[in-house]
């Protein structure tokens, strides 16, 4: 019997899913390498090359899977916005009983990480470049809408709540917007000992809205 031989076109496609893995751990280094920049060096100390360096990749393999600036920062808060969502969402299958304080302090407190971190800080930057910036001022209102939108399924899952009811979307809603307000304040000081506070009332007060 003769060898076998490769079927035809075997050899490519093999080493097709390596070099597809190689495209996506550069792209993804790309994209947190942009997040950290963005988050300590603010918009104008964030090019294309600090970032491609930081990822360990050329300037020209960069600019392969981001044509401009502007795609590199938005993908990259977008990526990282769907981590941290997705990280949120994990939340859900470790929270004490339904009905428990002690399971919407945890919600509250993971819904405030969403402002109080890395992720909230780059946003920031881009969001003050956007509104200078009238090319990336439509993407990045695009982006935050999105962004939130999101957020706010997320809450309302996790705190299995009645949108129908009066007051109940807008209290959602104020939580999400007064976690903002504490990101805004710890971007200058260590605001972790008010923060906790904080939270420890608007679960107080998230407990009560949702159970009239």
């Amino acid at each position: 019997m003769g060898a076998l031989t490769p079927a035809r076109g075997g050899r490519p496609q093999a080493g097709k899913e390596p070099q597809q893995d190689r495209s996506r751990a550069t792209r993804r280094k790309l994209l947190e390498a942009a997040i950290s920049c963005l988050a300590e060096r603010g918009w104008s100390g964030s090019t294309v090359s600090v970032v491609a360096e930081r990822a360990g990749v050329s300037r020209g393999a960069a600019q392969h899977h981001f044509r401009t600036r502007e795609d590199l920062f938005t993908a990259a808060v977008e990526h990282v916005a769907e981590k941290r969502q997705g990280a949120l969402k994990a939340v859900a299958h470790n929270l004490p009983p339904a009905g428990s304080i002690a399971r919407t302090w945890i919600i509250v407190e993971e819904l405030v990480g969403l402002y109080t971190g890395p992720l909230f800080r780059a946003a920031l930057h881009l969001w003050v470049a956007a509104s200078d910036e009238e090319q990336l001022r439509e993407r990045v209102t695009a982006l935050e809408a999105r962004v939130g939108r999101e957020a706010h399924r997320t809450a309302v899952a996790l705190l299995d709540a009645d949108e129908s009811a009066p007051g109940v979307r807008e209290t959602v809603q104020g939580l999400l917007d007064m976690a903002r307000g504490l990101g805004l304040a710890n971007l200058l000081t260590d605001d972790s000992a008010r923060r906790e506070r904080v939270v420890e009332q608007w679960s107080k007060i998230i407990d009560e809205a949702l159970s009239r």
